[in-house]
């Protein structure tokens, strides 16, 4: 079964057994929880670093939020259109 054949069955399931789905295969791709706290700790530095170093500028809650939600409608839009 393709992975495409494999998705369109899923897609078929009632929602709660979508959901189902959903959670088992999101646990699969979870790594340790030490993995994930140095990887962030990482992330935070290298953040932090480039603000200290000017090399970006935080923006806003609201002005991160506005651009995340067009974002992803730009995406939704591309995956439905033909």
């Amino acid at each position: 079964m393709s992975t495409d054949e494999l998705l369109a069955e899923v897609l078929r399931l009632p929602r709660d057994e979508r959901t189902r789905v959903a959670e088992e295969v999101l646990t699969s791709l979870e790594e340790p929880e030490d993995t994930v706290a140095a990887a962030w700790a990482q992330e935070l530095d290298r953040r932090s670093r480039e603000i200290s170093e000017g090399k970006v500028q935080p923006v806003d809650w609201e002005t991160a939020r506005t651009q995340i939600l067009n974002e992803m409608r730009q995406r939704r839009a591309s995956r439905s259109a033909p």
